[in-house]
């Protein structure tokens, strides 16, 4: 397999737009409800096949018609997902998001089988065997942060396997637990937010006037102190801010109109890492990235918008 994704999976039901809940029992028309298969491992799963790589996916679900239902996704898509543990008595994860007009996501979540995912429940020698490993939502998976898992994380980079990380929490107590990773990964793709929330110095207080990339260039560079690579922060309409040991380049967004947010981080991953796998240095990684966010965001669920590569590539022209 090219790509490992590892972590999350999670059914979204998506509807829009919604500019408020009804009282009562009233019923609100909306434009289109959607079901997708998201989450940090399994909608980045979906985006790098869409993106031309083969994909295997391993975590945990239920074996409830949820399960049954992401299953069926995924393999419509391409995406192995014959790894997926199910388990018994337990709720595949699932979100209810009502897209506000402007493309914001306020989310209802359960997280379901997620939390239980352990390293007994991967696949070791398929992981050895991909030439990336993408961690996904490391700060909810509370199983993986296992000293057993560090030592293959650390073996797989050591035979050339790129291992990225991207997260799904912005829960301080969570954020702090997924910076036990980072000494054992390559890049890791926070958001603005998580990046301040998990660097060493987030109970410092903001500098007055200091600007969102500022910001993010300060969080970052206190993460790349603890071992990876790279810190690729995601900023939203304000695009990413790429630090690495040689320094720190924002890249502006590509402006687009905007239906849905969810699963942007997740589409900037799987173009990051398929700009990588095809030999790119990391700054060209990270504008394959953004054009994977930016077709993403032109329509509704975390899979939107991405129908291949060159016509993803096609917005940077």
């Amino acid at each position: 397999m090219t790509v490992a994704t590892v972590g999350v999976h999670i059914v979204d039901i998506l509807a829009r737009p919604v500019e408020h809940i009804p009282e009562g029992q009233d019923t609100v028309l909306v434009d289109q409800i959607r079901m997708t298969a998201a989450g940090s491992a399994a909608g980045t799963a979906v985006d790098l096949v869409k993106l031309g790589n083969d994909v295997v996916t391993m975590g945990a679900i239920g074996d409830d018609e949820l399960g049954g239902f992401l299953l069926a996704v995924l393999g419509r898509h391409g995406v192995d997902a014959s790894r997926l543990v199910r388990r018994a008595g337990e709720q595949t994860a699932a979100s209810i998001l009502p897209i506000r007009p402007d493309g914001g996501r306020p989310s209802f979540h359960v997280p379901g089988a997620n939390l239980g995912v352990t390293l007994a429940d991967l696949d070791a020698a398929a992981l050895r065997g991909a030439r990336a490993v993408h961690l996904g939502g490391m700060d909810v998976t509370f199983g993986l942060g296992d000293p057993a898992f560090f030592a293959l994380l650390d073996e797989l980079r050591a035979s050339g396997t790129i291992v990225t990380m991207d997260l799904l929490s912005e829960l301080p107590d969570l954020l702090g637990m997924a910076r036990a990773f980072l000494p054992h990964v390559d890049y890791v793709l926070p958001n603005e937010t998580q990046a301040a929330l998990m660097a060493p110095a987030a109970e410092e207080p903001r500098p007055a006037g200091e600007g969102t990339v500022a910001a993010a260039e300060r969080a970052a560079r206190a993460l790349l102190a603890e071992g990876p690579r790279g810190v690729i922060v995601t900023l939203g309409a304000e695009g990413s801010l790429v630090v690495t040991a040689d320094g720190a380049r924002h890249l502006p967004a590509i402006k687009t109109e905007v239906v849905d947010t969810t699963g942007c981080g997740d589409a900037y991953c799987a173009g990051f890492l398929t700009g990588l796998l095809h030999g790119h240095d990391v700054m060209t990684a990270a504008a394959w990235g953004t054009a994977a966010a930016a077709r993403v965001a032109t329509g509704l669920g975390s899979d939107a918008g991405i129908t291949g590569l060159d016509s993803t590539l096609a917005l940077l022209d």
